[in-house]
């Protein structure tokens, strides 16, 4: 496996780009469409927080444990949202996709599909990833069904398994896809976007 490095992906009208601290403003205010960070299972900052969420990203991509990115919309040239790789294993081929939000006024749109089928196809076709994970709190029943809508499959719940930003200890729900399943996850993921531009959902 190659180690990720920041890099930008773009595709039907959306790019992921390395996240930075120029980012700040934009940021707070893409978690205020909706207040995202009011849903207390969530990673979405708050505007007094942004700055640290910001930093600690930063870090674990100083660390070589994390690739974050920020959404944009290109059309808009809005933030739409955050994501990244995280507790990269370069040593096993192994990354997780987490750390992701979108602004309310974007969710269950093609967004987090057109974001998966980049974050995904990087990381098996151009890294070299033999497994992607991906982790929920077993609160965000949203978040369970949109990685299970992706074709990822669950490996189980870690009971106690880490902090939230409130300071209690969530379960984690964890998913993943192995490289074997990746050519038939990324048809269904290429039809989805065909059907959602198509107007079918």
């Amino acid at each position: 496996m190659i180690h990720p490095a920041p890099i930008t992906l773009e595709r039907n009208g959306i790019r992921l780009e390395p996240l930075s601290v120029e980012h700040h403003g934009a940021l707070v205010e893409a978690a205020a469409d909706g207040e995202l960070y009011n849903l207390w299972f969530t990673s979405v900052p708050r505007a007094a927080e942004t700055e640290a969420h910001i930093a600690n990203a930063l870090k674990g991509l100083q660390d070589g444990h994390m690739l974050p990115w920020v959404v944009r919309e290109i059309a808009t040239n809005t933030v739409v949202g955050s994501t990244r790789y995280h507790d990269i294993v370069a040593a096993i081929d192994r990354v997780e996709i987490g750390w992701t939000w979108y602004r309310a006024s974007r969710q269950r749109t093609g967004l987090n599909t057109t974001c998966k089928l980049m974050l995904l196809e990087h990381a098996f076709e151009s890294l070299g990833c033999k497994v992607v994970g991906l982790r929920t709190d077993n609160f965000n029943f949203r978040s369970q069904r949109a990685i299970e809508a992706l074709g990822a499959k669950k490996d189980g719940v870690l009971r106690h398994h880490q902090a939230r930003r409130d300071g209690s200890a969530r379960d984690s729900v964890m998913y993943s896809i192995i490289a074997s399943e990746w050519p038939d996850v990324k048809r269904h993921l290429e039809l989805r976007l065909a059907r959602h531009a198509g107007g079918e959902g």
